[in-house]
This record gives C-alpha cells, sequence and structure tokens, in this order.
C-alpha cells in the first residue's frame, strides 16, 4: 500500500451485489460509466439502501482490485437473463478478501454518491466523504452537481486519474459539435475553474460554450445495481 495508490469508492445497492463482492469476490460496473477502463489499485464499497441497516450511507468494506475482464450482465447476474440490460457490457473486476473499513467513512451530509475515485492517503485516513475530496475534486464536483440539477451528463475527471489521463481534475460534457471541457487548469480551449468566481459565473460560461457547441449529447447510463 502506497499513499498514491489510486481507490475508486463504488456504490452497493443490493445484498445481491454485496454477497457477489463477499462470497465470489467481484464486482460490476456498466462499461458505459468508465469508457476508458478502471485503473485503480482498491475498490472500497459505500452501502445504500434500507437492506444494510445501520451500515447504509457509508463505505464499510474495500478490497484489493487483482482484476479485470468484460462480461455481458446476463453472464453475471444468471438470475436475470431478460433484465432491459442483459446484453450490456460490464467491467468485471476481481478482488482480493474484502475488509473492514474502521472507522469507516460515513456521509452525514447526504452527498449524492456514483463513483469517487480518491487516493490510499485520503481513503485511509477519512472519516467522511468529504474527505476523500483534494480541494480541486471538490470544486469540480460541486460543480458537476450543479450541472446534473439541470440535466446536463458530464464526466469529471479527478486528481487521483492524473496518472493515466495526464489531465488535472476537470469536467467533460459531450456535445454535438465537439467536447466542453471544464478545468482547474488554465489551458488554451478549456473554460477555467476559477474557484475566486461565483458558481454561477462558471456555470453560464460552460452554458454558453455548451450552446456553441450544439447542445449536450443525451447519453443513456444505467445506474449502480442494475
Amino acid at each position: 500500500m502506497y499513499p498514491e495508490d489510486r481507490v475508486l469508492v463504488g456504490v452497493i445497492n443490493t445484498r445481491r451485489d454485496l454477497n457477489f463482492a463477499q462470497n465470489e469476490r467481484w464486482y460490476r460496473i456498466p462499461q458505459a460509466r468508465m469508457p476508458n477502463g478502471v485503473h485503480v489499485e482498491y475498490i472500497a464499497f459505500f452501502l445504500s439502501g434500507a437492506v444494510f441497516k445501520e451500515k447504509s450511507g457509508g463505505i464499510h468494506y474495500f478490497a484489493q482490485k487483482r482484476g479485470v475482464e468484460l462480461a455481458y450482465r446476463r453472464q453475471l447476474v444468471t438470475q436475470q437473463p431478460d433484465h432491459p440490460r442483459a446484453n450490456d457490457v460490464y467491467y468485471k473486476l476481481q478482488l482480493g478478501e474484502l475488509r473492514e473499513k474502521s472507522p469507516p467513512v460515513l456521509n452525514p451530509t447526504h452527498r449524492t454518491i456514483a463513483f469517487v475515485y480518491s487516493t490510499w492517503d485520503r481513503f485511509v485516513h477519512a472519516r467522511t466523504i468529504a474527505d476523500l475530496y483534494s480541494p480541486a475534486d471538490y470544486y469540480v464536483d460541486r460543480i458537476y452537481h450543479a450541472l446534473r440539477n439541470r440535466h446536463v451528463s458530464a464526466t469529471r475527471v479527478w486528481d487521483a486519474q492524473k496518472r493515466e489521463t495526464g489531465f488535472a481534475p476537470q469536467l467533460r460534457i459531450l456535445c454535438q459539435k465537439g467536447t466542453v471541457v471544464a478545468s482547474v487548469d488554465q489551458n488554451e480551449g478549456n473554460i477555467y475553474l476559477d474557484g475566486q468566481k461565483p458558481d454561477d459565473t462558471i456555470l453560464a460560461q460552460i452554458y454558453a460554450e455548451i450552446a456553441k457547441q450544439g447542445g449536450p449529447v443525451m447519453v443513456n447510463i444505467p445506474l449502480e445495481g442494475e
């Protein structure tokens, strides 16, 4: 374990998927959610839903990623061969033994959780979800959720992903005529996510650029647990 090791936090919202992770040692992620692959050393699991009782709403387990392969959903969840997403492609991540995160990482502010990239040093010391974010990640995530609330889909690039992407934390919005990039780096062609400016000013710049690029492309991405 190294401080810079990458940790991906995923969501588990069914007892079935937790059993897959605990007993069969694998976890599935829709390929559509991560078209560039899953490049991490560890997977952590945020449990969501009443089925988990007192553990719901927190990260209680993690495991080392041992490998990855592609499979159809119908091959992974054989109990549901006629599911609407039966022919969707998923990453099947092979896991080491599930270990307990003690103390767990809780979510006292009820932040919406999808996938979060962090680093081992942040993860091991984290007590709340907010502790997983770098300052740049936190700002990018805030703008991401503001866009999401307005039904604009964006892809986040996290601080912990720089090793494989080469990019600073940023947002990428796929549009009809190209991709709008908003980044904490001041690069030509990007919208600069300037933390000194009000969020509404940054959002107005992003919306204006989206309009120039013909509007966002609507992508149907499955939710975790589907």
